[in-house]
């Protein structure tokens, strides 16, 4: 259902962009078919992206995904730019249509003309701006994360935990575009942070396990003196069995925190480390149950809780959660649709207090569909708790 939402609107998308980039700048003859036939090619190959990977398997479907996906971040970012300029094609209707010939140019044949000159400026001005969108946001998207790094203060913390380290990873999204190499340098740059634990908040595969394993495996490899842990994302319940991956990842030595808690403890002090299912569990009759998650807490220390999803996080709060960790968002990954993502979530990417509980929201290390972030680099977050008020 998804898919056909999705084909729909694409398909409507490329039926505007054609009447702006096609039709209005050519007129009837071999250019227009030759410039139609390239559109539709390229609308056939982002389709293709979608599907293939769900038909072939990820690890043969890079060679449609990278063309498909980079085609989908420019066809998006040209019909927006195409969009922009509608207001001023309207302004200058009246300058197309005025009654008055030209140096002796029939009155229709220079309309016609000054009509085809708006056209093609307006397609030249849409492209150059969006090819440019998208290489700078291509260059964000497939570089190293942002390390960034910031104190949070908890007010039940023991002062034993001050300068404890948590690094925070969400949204990895191995796939047919992300490999092993992208883990491998993720954890990398986790590994020379230094951490104390390391949360990895959901959303790290778009694949079974036999066709991202592989990819997956460095994780193995994460050093950090309390280990790494995982709760689910959304994306881990479209694959074809969840539970597969959350096997794999306890044998990669990655704990999974499936509705449940641990107690991380530090010279007689503790606090407490609870992780939560993803909303789309209620699609596997697997769902969220903060409840259990909390389950045993005493209250005495403070409670850190992992969860994908921001949207959690009021839920969170009427229980007395004290820290919230999450991603799902990518920080919006590309403007202007950070202004969409936002209005479904309570918070967009950082730090932020929500009814007394402090949300952190990171905004991914890897990306999903264009691999293009324009307005929402990818990051990896260091947070160093200290005892104290917030």
């Amino acid at each position: 259902m998804f898919i056909v939402v999705l084909a729909t609107i694409l398909g409507l998308m490329h039926l505007y962009l054609w009447k702006r980039l096609v039709k209005d700048t050519t007129g009837p003859g071999r250019t227009r078919w030759m410039l139609t036939a390239a559109l539709v090619a390229l609308a056939g190959m982002l389709l293709a992206a979608l599907v293939l990977p769900r038909v072939i398997g990820v690890a043969d479907s890079g060679w449609i995904a990278w063309p498909g996906y980079l085609w989908f971040g420019l066809a998006t970012y040209l019909f927006l730019t195409l969009l922009v300029t509608e207001p001023v094609r309207l302004l200058l209707r009246g300058w197309v249509k005025r009654d008055r010939q030209d140096d002796g140019v029939p009155q229709a044949t220079s309309a016609l003309n000054r009509r085809m000159f708006l056209a093609r400026a307006g397609a030249a001005a849409a492209g150059a701006a969006s090819v440019s969108l998208v290489g700078v946001g291509a260059l964000n998207a497939l570089g190293p994360p942002d390390l960034l790094r910031l104190p949070v203060r908890l007010r039940r913390l023991d002062p034993a935990f001050n300068g404890f380290r948590i690094a925070v990873v969400s949204d990895i999204h191995l796939g047919p575009l992300a490999g092993r190499p992208h883990t491998e340098r993720i954890v990398q740059m986790i590994n020379e942070a230094e951490p104390d634990l390391v949360a990895i908040v959901g959303d790290l595969v778009d694949g079974t396990v036999e066709e991202l394993g592989p990819a997956a495996e460095p994780l193995r490899d994460l050093t950090s003196r309390e280990g790494a842990f995982f709760v689910a994302g959304n994306h881990e319940y479209y694959v074809a069995d969840p539970d597969a991956w959350l096997r794999e990842l306890e044998r990669l030595d990655v704990q999974v925190l499936r509705n449940e808690n641990t107690v991380i403890r530090r010279a007689g002090a503790a606090f407490d480390l609870a992780g939560i299912n993803d909303v789309a569990g209620d699609q596997r009759s697997d769902p969220p149950d903060l409840d259990r998650a909390l389950a045993g807490l005493d209250g005495t220390g403070p409670t850190v809780l992992l969860a994908h999803q921001p949207v959690l996080v009021a839920e969170a709060a009427a229980c007395g959660v004290d820290l919230q960790l999450s991603g799902h968002t990518h920080g919006g990954q590309m403007w202007p649709f950070h202004h969409v993502v936002r209005a479904a979530q309570p918070s967009l990417a950082a730090l932020s207090t929500v009814a007394g509980t402090q949300l952190y929201v990171t905004r991914g290390a890897g990306f999903w569909g264009p691999p293009v972030r324009v307005g929402a680099p990818p990051d990896i977050s260091v947070l160093t708790l200290e005892a104290g008020a917030t």
